[in-house]
């Protein structure tokens, strides 16, 4: 089942590349039942930076999953390119998230015995790309990212910057429609994480992929174009970037 394109534009039919409708996540402890998500409608635009800001607890990073396919939700859909995610059986949705999503964590996840090279080749072998192609376009990649003379070195000889430009360039290696970036500056001192933010908004405006991110980093809203505000499992609202005036530590639902 596909997702229908809106006509709340003027008249202009806009592009969504991702969509949640009614999204309910429930998690069961005991007697008590828990709402990490409650009745989320969300709309993305193709080519967007989308940066998801709330409280610890809000719910945040549960919605983050559900879009990127890592968790199911409870009630309600998840449109990707105008797929029903919940119609597609393990290996559809397997090979979705191969093929139309990156990921980006806040611990990198990079295998400790494959060099920044390997890492990135990774999930392009999952693809089918040929050997050939793997290393010429792993190269290009961390070339882009700044690491074209550290093709070689494995992550514990990497400082958490160049591990996160080496995450990043693998969420890049099957050329995704989203990337999804789980506190992709959280483990990063100010400038580094500063120089992360920067380096996604190029990629961002250079190969129109969409990235949104789950994040308490306030430098994040400059790059972002919107930015959606969760509190209690609910989408409290969402802003256009030049609507907020931002005071660094006095921004709305941010307990930082």
């Amino acid at each position: 089942m596909s997702a229908e394109p809106s006509n709340d534009n003027g008249g202009q039919i806009e592009e969504y590349i991702v969509r949640t409708k009614g999204l309910v996540k429930t998690y069961v402890m005991g007697d008590q039942r828990l709402n990490a998500l409650n009745n989320v409608k969300l709309d993305i635009r193709r080519g967007e930076y989308i940066s998801i800001m709330g409280p610890s607890g809000s719910g945040k990073s549960t919605l983050f999953n559900m879009i990127g396919g890592l968790d199911k939700p409870s009630e309600g859909t998840v449109y990707i390119d105008e797929v029903d995610m919940a119609q597609l059986d393990a290996f559809e949705l397997a090979w979705l998230r191969c093929r139309k999503i990156g990921y980006i964590f806040q611990t990198f996840n990079l295998i400790p015995v494959m060099t920044a090279l390997e890492n990135i080749t990774l999930p392009m072998i999952f693809a089918g790309v040929t050997s050939e192609d793997m290393l010429e376009k792993g190269v290009h990649l961390l070339t882009t990212v700044g690491l074209g003379e550290r093709l070689h070195h494995k992550p514990n000889e990497l400082s958490g910057g160049q591990q996160q430009r080496v995450a990043i360039a693998r969420a890049l290696a099957n050329d995704p429609a989203i990337i999804l970036a789980d506190e992709p500056t959280g483990n990063l001192d100010l400038k580094t994480g500063k120089e992360i933010i920067d380096l996604l908004k190029r990629l961002n405006e250079e190969s129109g992929v969409t990235i949104i991110t789950a994040t308490h980093d306030l430098k994040m809203i400059d790059v972002s174009d919107r930015v959606v505000w969760i509190r209690d499992g609910q989408v409290a609202r969402v802003e256009e970037r030049k609507d907020i005036a931002l005071n660094i530590g006095e921004v709305e639902g941010e307990d930082e």
